[in-house]
């Protein structure tokens, strides 16, 4: 807690001059709005700790303006669409993975999704013959999402690929 602010360590960059008592400076992300800023403070200044709780959640649908998750006793949770703008584009229907969701104050703030999803693809170009050369990739489009990542020539529309959430890129196709 940082003025009665919950923030979140980014960055933290201990200095020691000479003659100077010792500084850190410290990049923060505001845990609610997201906002990030940089800060300067001296090495012994101490901070009160936020306690986070995490929940096992799946996701159950969206309205536009929030994305509901339900936990194993039923609870529905709203996550507004706007503080999962980057994520959302691993959210479908048919979403069978187990999501994180971290709370503060009892209030959820965040999803954490696992490192790989499961994804349909719903449109993608019929492979080219020749062009096997090197590791040949393809844009395809997943279901639900509409979103666009790079594939493997042999991906056909209807495939169910692994998709690593970290980077957004394809990892492989499932078996059929």
């Amino acid at each position: 807690m940082v003025e009665n602010q919950p923030m979140q360590v980014v960055k933290a960059q201990y200095n020691k001059s000479g003659r100077n008592a010792a500084v850190v400076k410290i990049k923060m992300k505001h845990v609610l709005t997201g906002r990030i800023s940089e800060v300067v403070h001296k090495a012994d200044e101490k901070f009160e700790v936020v306690i986070l709780d995490k929940k096992e959640c799946t996701y159950s649908y969206s309205d536009g303006s929030f994305h509901v998750f339900v936990d194993t006793e039923y609870n529905q949770y709203e996550i507004p669409a706007e503080s999962m703008e980057d994520q959302a584009k691993w959210l479908c229907s048919d979403m069978p993975d187990v999501v994180e969701v971290t709370f503060f104050e009892d209030r959820p703030i965040s999803v954490e999704f696992p490192q790989t999803i499961v994804g349909e693809v719903e449109y993608t170009e019929p492979a080219m013959r020749g062009d096997t050369s090197g590791k040949v990739m393809k844009p395809a489009t997943l279901k639900d999402s509409k979103y666009e990542l790079q594939v493997s020539m042999f991906v056909q529309i209807g495939d169910k690929i692994e998709i690593d959430t970290a980077t957004g890129e394809f990892k492989k196709r499932l078996g059929q």
